[in-house]
């Protein structure tokens, strides 16, 4: 039988043989990197640590696109810090008002058949092109940037089999909401979703990102679809046609799975508070009084996106108890747009247009009223999300949201425009895009970055190091959380606690601010401390502060009844030991403040069975480590950075 594209790349990358085994380890050489400003000082701070003098990879790249709003001297400080840092390590910059960080890669590094490594969640955006983009922590970039090979469990590969085509006001964001109804937060565990079939075909590639994009809201390892003539047109008309290269899944391809969507049946769909699965047909929610839309982020702002909600729009004005807001995802498509008259549309409709960045996605400015509901073409709706955590956030496409933006309450774009709504389909991506990189900065040579001072601004702290795990562990649970804790749970979005994320003894007394606010000051006092967690714990974006912070706080282990894949790898990273309820009824039997203990962790953790006693209610149970066998050698050995130094040192 035939091969299909996953494991065709997975393939010409591994490191180690390997058969390829779905839930085995396997060792994969990266091609590319991928940072962006709000986490990217903790990777650059452990690079330096590890002693290397540049990165290892063909093509690392640092984006400043995430927090542009400069509330305080702090993010600013940590620009200059990592632009210094990039020029130090031979990485390229793309400047703050380039634009965000997937949208600008894609179109200016992405090549076919290449395995990039990214710093944030929504990385597998790049599948679009026919790359296998999988999002990280930072830690994990860092590793990659050494050269070293990076470790992953080979998943399986889900053929995601399209026929027929989009209707007019049916926008690609109802694909992936459709695959989120149906395969839910964490249905893409372990996965790769693989888009194929004559369906495929007609989407183009700012279409086809904005599904692997929020393929992440899954949980799956990435998503991907061939590269074909869509991404030969796409990369031609960014001026990069030497990069496209035909890769296609074999005719008789073999998947472990296969799911069937036919476009031309879907209509336009709506994620509900507080979960990107909870999905339903627009004109089935009950309609609301809208306060706030937003129209942005990397996952719906492409040229036809936005062009399209500008014809929407057109003619008409925004209602009047309605703000409504507009973020471009990179500068050549603001520029683009421009030029054709979509942003006087815009305009001309009472839209506010905002800075060219990532901005409100991730609570950096724009946030809702109290119990305001705001609706938004991005990819993440959780509680607080926005920072508010009393505003209801639902998820759209940009048609859907520029209508809504109009009438006041939900409502698509045929809703609006009736047969008018035909001339959505007439607006495609452009023949050939606005090429222009001055605002990316290219690597010095070696002899010229040998000279460069890194330049570190006050809030910038030192990265801290956890310590072997102990040989005999007794700790209070600091907190008992539910199903479907979040990164933003854990630590929370917005302008003013993003600039916090370089400064670790700051940025932790947060910790869980909006969950639970005093869990910082009692984890403090415990002095080390244990996690408790529901289904699916740690979902969402790929901030390794997630991690750092509880460890910082002395937390030593997190016992959940599941675990999302990206915050497993970063409280392994940081030396947090995850580990999994046996039977998931014991999760019931315990509670906050219940001293649990462990004797002979380092040896129960190789034996994988580790038996935890409960001294308050004296009872015992058993807990996994969910650790593969390298995993299990960075934990005993505290964290990554400590394991990376041994390994580098010849230890």
């Amino acid at each position: 039988m035939g091969e299909n594209l996953t494991k065709k790349i997975l393939a010409a990358h591994l490191a180690k043989p390997s058969d390829m085994v779905p839930g085995e380890e396997i060792y994969i050489k990266v091609d590319q990197t991928l940072t962006h400003d709000i986490n990217a000082v903790m990777t650059y701070l452990a690079f330096e640590a590890v002693g290397l003098q540049r990165t290892q990879v063909e093509t690392s790249v640092s984006y400043l696109d995430h927090n542009l709003l400069y509330v305080n001297s702090m993010t600013p400080d940590d620009h200059i810090y990592l632009q210094s840092a990039a020029k130090k390590f031979g990485v390229y910059v793309s400047r703050p008002g380039n634009g965000i960080c997937h949208t600008v890669h894609v179109a200016c590094f992405g090549v076919p058949g290449k395995i990039s490594m990214g710093g944030d969640s929504h990385t597998p955006h790049g599948g679009a092109i026919g790359m296998l983009c999988i999002g990280v922590g930072g830690m994990d970039v860092a590793t990659a940037m050494t050269g070293v090979p990076m470790r992953i469990k080979m998943p399986k590969i889900v053929k995601v089999f399209l026929t027929g085509r989009l209707r007019p006001g049916v926008n690609a964001k109802e694909v992936i909401l459709e695959m989120l109804r149906r395969e839910s937060v964490k249905g893409g565990l372990g996965k790769v979703y693989e888009y194929v079939g004559p369906g495929a075909a007609t989407l183009e590639v700012p279409q086809r990102a904005t599904i692997t994009n929020m393929g992440a809201e899954m949980g799956a390892t990435t998503s991907i679809f061939p590269a074909d003539e869509q991404v030969k047109k796409f990369l031609t008309a960014q001026g990069r046609a030497e990069a496209y290269r035909e890769l296609l899944p074999d005719e008789d391809a073999e998947y472990d799975e296969e799911i069937r969507m036919d476009l031309g049946e879907l209509e336009p769909l709506m994620a509900c508070p507080h979960l990107p699965d909870n999905v339903k047909p627009l004109r089935e929610v009950p309609k609301k009084k809208v306060r706030q839309v937003f129209i942005g982020s990397c996952t719906n702002t492409s040229y036809a996106d936005v062009a399209k909600a500008a014809l929407v729009f057109k003619g008409r004005h925004v209602h009047e108890d309605v703000q409504c807001t507009c973020g471009i995802a990179s500068r050549q498509t603001y520029k683009e747009l421009m030029r054709d008259g979509y942003i006087d549309m815009l305009v001309d409709a009472g839209v506010r247009m905002l800075e060219i960045s990532c901005g409100p996605c991730c609570a950096i400015g724009q946030t809702p009223p109290t119990n305001g509901v705001a609706v938004r073409t991005s990819n993440r709706n959780f509680k607080g999300r926005a920072g508010n955590p009393t505003a209801e956030i639902y998820l759209v496409s940009p048609e859907s949201a520029a209508a809504t933006a109009v009438m006041g309450t939900f409502a698509t774009a045929e809703d609006l425009m009736g047969e008018e709504i035909s001339s959505l389909e007439k607006i495609t991506e452009p023949e050939a895009y606005i090429v222009d990189d001055s605002m990316i900065i290219p690597p010095l040579s070696e002899e010229e970055a040998a000279k460069v001072e890194i330049t570190r601004g006050p809030n910038i702290k030192f990265l801290p190091v956890p310590e072997v795990p102990e040989e005999n562990l007794q700790a209070a649970v600091s907190l008992k959380a539910l199903d479907n804790v979040s990164t933003d749970d854990i630590t929370p979005a917005s302008a003013e606690f993003s600039s916090m994320r370089s400064n670790i003894p700051m940025m932790s007394q947060y910790c869980y601010h909006r969950y639970d606010p005093s869990f910082a000051a009692r984890a403090k006092e415990m002095g080390k401390s244990i996690i408790v967690g529901g289904e699916n714990y740690g979902q969402g974006s790929s901030r390794e502060h997630a991690a750092i912070n509880p460890m910082y706080l002395g937390v030593k282990c997190v016992i959940a009844k599941s675990i999302a894949r990206i915050h497993k790898g970063n409280l392994v990273n940081h030396g947090i030991i995850p580990l999994l309820f046996a039977d998931g009824t014991d999760y019931d039997r315990i509670e906050a403040g219940d001293i649990l203990e462990i004797n002979g962790l380092p040896e129960q953790i190789r034996h994988r069975k580790v038996m935890v006693h409960d001294a308050t209610k004296n009872f015992d149970f058993e807990v996994t480590p969910d650790l593969t066998d390298d995993e299990t050698e960075v934990a005993l050995a505290g964290g990554q950075l400590r394991y990376l130094k041994n390994m580098l040192e010849g230890k």
